[in-house]
């Protein structure tokens, strides 16, 4: 097996085992179970995650040390990853194929020649790294960086095109970014990796003193050009190499028909250019955009007295700014939620906040289940810390602290079935899942329309009625009771002009006497003390549209400067 082949069968295997990830975090069960699975283990090894974390945090989280793997070997070796194992690589490469195989070989060559743009994602790292670093401290490599990105389209586009039942908000943008990047392959041969990626960029840099290159012996070169027929990363290995854009896809190795092209431990006879075509300007205003970028973002108050109470985090969220600081918008946590009640934040919670995990209690199958912590524990930054279910619903050595709570629930006596419309309605107390209730109900009795009537005569427990027609049966409801004086009694029935009591009346009515049908309102009312902001009886409540009951972020455990009441 030559070269080529082997590179292309490392790419096929670890294209596969990426997708067999995110089809785990979906599905997880029985021979697919979560927690035999590294699931997170190409985001572990993404040197830009790491570093972007430890910029913001000034710590590593455990399973990011799997990165120091990959800059050692590219530090070794060159820029492997990008060739061998980057599963959005192997996606460029091969849309890259497709778009130049019935081009000549005079247009291969043009079209894989180094252009001055490739410089581009050198910018950008030194924006995100320096909006990382300082003053703002935001982390926003997974905009750009590929494995989150791909990770993101991946879970949110792909997947549930495959007819897996789930829904995204902002899908269609995630998908378009992604069709985007993949349909310029076909104007510029892996144009992503030569000028937007940012963790391309790192390893050129990291490579810059590998002791083992591509490059051309001593002898004598022939001019053909076969070498740049399909050199994935624009290096010009024909003439000074330009080591840092070199993606180790050793096609100048096996197009190179008189073997003048080696990978070995000596530097190219035709010359080098080791660092990245970059200018200081251009990197001077890269560090200053990223300094002043997203502080101007935040201009608008968000991460102070202007948050928004629309932005419920999942469960075990850190505090915004410190949530802000670790989120790379990988989405796994979104993947991995079983009710689908995660989703890609749009901008209600901040430009910084796009594509970062909120709660929307009206998609999915549920709320936020309470003996679920999932997206916790798939979290590979500690943005959402790891709960346990003790923590997660205060019990055992934690029911002191209470259960963790994402926000509280609000009644809209406005929408509301019994409170505004009359109307009997107990949905979300049924539906609350914590013990005691969050919610509990008020009873209230009232007449309804056309419910002051005379008795026409009275058999047991028949009472016969005056006054317009009532629809038969209507009434037999249980929440419908006939009043006389200060006694009450609970319809069970009822004709047009008749209704039919539980049992018979201490006294029964006089002949003529007024009554009146009422109806039993029981009206929910949210205990602030006990409320989780689960989302269940949001994602329940039979309001079509509007919800009568919503949940916000107010009360969240993560932020004291959010509490409704002192102490809570």
């Amino acid at each position: 097996m030559n070269i080529i082949m082997t590179r292309r069968v490392a790419q096929i295997f670890f294209l596969a085992l990426f997708v067999w990830f995110c089809v785990v975090t979906t599905l997880g069960d029985r021979f697919m179970q979560l927690r035999g699975w590294p699931v997170n283990w190409f985001l572990q090894l993404d040197p830009l995650v790491a570093l972007g974390t430890a910029l913001t945090t000034h710590t590593i989280y455990a399973g990011l040390i799997w990165a120091l793997v990959t800059i050692a070997l590219t530090m070794l070796l060159g820029r492997f990853f990008c060739g061998w194992l980057c599963p959005f690589g192997t996606l460029h490469q091969f849309f890259g194929w497709l778009g130049q195989r019935t081009k000549k070989h005079a247009q291969r060559v043009a079209a894989n020649q180094y252009r001055r743009g490739q410089a581009i994602k050198y910018y950008i790292l030194v924006g995100m790294l320096v909006a990382a670093a300082f003053g703002a401290k935001s982390l926003q490599t997974g905009w750009l960086d590929p494995i989150p990105l791909m990770q993101r389209s991946v879970n949110m586009m792909l997947l549930p095109l495959t007819g897996l039942a789930r829904f995204y908000s902002g899908a269609w943008v995630i998908g378009g970014v992604f069709v985007a990047a993949i349909c310029l392959n076909f104007v510029v041969p892996r144009f992503y990796c030569r000028f937007l990626c940012p963790l391309g960029a790192l390893f050129g840099v990291l490579a810059r003193w590998t002791p083992w290159r591509i490059g051309k012996r001593e002898g004598t070169c022939t001019n053909c050009e076969l070498c740049e027929n399909n050199c994935e990363g624009a290096c010009e290995p024909f003439e000074k190499i330009r080591w840092s854009e070199c993606l180790l896809c050793m096609n100048c190795l096996d197009a190179c028909r008189q073997t003048q092209m080696v990978y070995g431990p000596n530097r190219s006879a035709a010359g080098e250019v080791d660092s990245p075509d970059v200018t200081r300007r251009g990197l001077l205003i890269a560090a200053v955009s990223g300094l002043v970028a997203v502080p101007a973002i935040r201009l608008s108050g968000m991460l102070g007295t202007n948050w928004s109470p629309r932005v419920v985090r999942p469960p075990g969220a850190l505090p915004e700014q410190e949530f802000l600081e670790r989120c790379i918008k990988c989405d796994q946590c979104i993947r991995v939620c079983p009710t689908n009640v995660i989703q890609p934040a749009g901008l209600e919670a901040g430009v910084e906040g796009v594509w970062t995990p909120v709660l929307n209690f009206r998609v999915g199958t549920s709320g936020c289940q309470l003996n679920c912590v999932a997206c916790g524990n798939v979290c590979p930054t500690a943005a959402l810390r790891p709960l346990t279910l003790d923590e997660k619903v205060g019990r055992g050595r934690y029911e002191s602290a209470g259960p963790v709570r994402m926000g509280m629930a609000f009644v809209d006596q406005g929408r509301c079935l019994p409170w505004a419309m009359d109307k009997p309605c107990i949905v979300c107390e049924e539906n609350c899942p914590v013990t005691p209730k969050a919610i509990y109900l008020r009873e209230e009795f009232r007449v309804v329309r056309d419910g002051a009537r005379a008795v026409k005569s009275v058999n047991g427990t028949t009472v016969e009625l005056d006054g317009p027609a009532m629809k038969p049966g209507r009434l037999a409801t249980s929440d419908y009771f006939l009043r006389v004086g200060e006694e009450r009694r609970q319809i069970v029935e009822n004709a047009e002009n008749s209704v039919g009591v539980l049992t018979a009346f201490a006294s029964a009515p006089l002949v003529g006497s007024g009554v009146e049908v009422e109806i039993r309102l029981q009206k929910p009312v949210v205990d602030v003390t006990r409320c989780t902001g689960c989302g269940i009886c949001e994602h329940e409540c039979p309001v079509s549209g509007l919800r009568a009951i919503r949940v916000s972020a107010e009360n969240e455990t993560r932020s004291k400067k959010h509490s409704l009441l002192a102490g809570v």
